[in-house]
């Protein structure tokens, strides 16, 4: 698989949580933010990032940079959807993902909905099961879409072709 070009400019992002973490010290409050971005170029390529700073947007920059070098790439079927269902589990959190029929959209909650469009999936049916923690629910998500196989790749660890599987000729 060859690397995929994170200095393109068709990358896009969005920013699913900023976290304000307070810490008090002798002389008062200091304030800092944890930001949550997940980038893609909804064609497959994917990456989740976590940025930390003083300030919101050097956070969101930061979080962009983490998710560039985290990138994964998605294979999907001819409707723009997963091959087969998958639970993806991170922490406490798992996420269920089902294939759909084209036409279906995606019908996913606020942080798995992020990743599936930036992802270029878009029809699939999802359930996120357990912690409903932003983080632990994307990267749940992501664990799922890692492990997604294809009737290509099944068929080799098989030893078998593609048509033997499906029960073809």
């Amino acid at each position: 698989m060859k690397k995929f070009d994170t200095n393109n400019s068709d990358l896009k992002d969005k920013v699913v949580t900023i976290n304000r973490v307070t810490k008090v010290v002798k002389g008062g409050r200091n304030f800092r933010f944890a930001a949550l971005v997940v980038v893609g170029d909804e064609n497959g390529h994917v990456g989740v990032g976590l940025g930390k700073a003083s300030e919101v947007i050097e956070a969101i920059r930061k979080g962009k940079e983490n998710a560039k070098k985290n990138m994964i790439f998605i294979e999907r079927n001819s409707h723009d959807s997963v091959y087969h269902e998958i639970i993806g589990k991170f922490g406490s959190s798992s996420v269920l993902m089902k294939p759909a029929a084209e036409g279906t959209g995606i019908i996913a909650g606020g942080p798995v909905r992020i990743v599936m469009e930036l992802a270029g999936i878009r029809n699939i049916r999802t359930k996120s099961i357990g912690s409903n923690n932003k983080r632990n629910v994307v990267n749940a998500t992501m664990e799922g879409l890692k492990n997604i196989m294809t009737p290509k790749h099944v068929a080799k660890l098989r030893g078998k072709s593609v048509k033997e599987i499906f029960g073809g000729c």
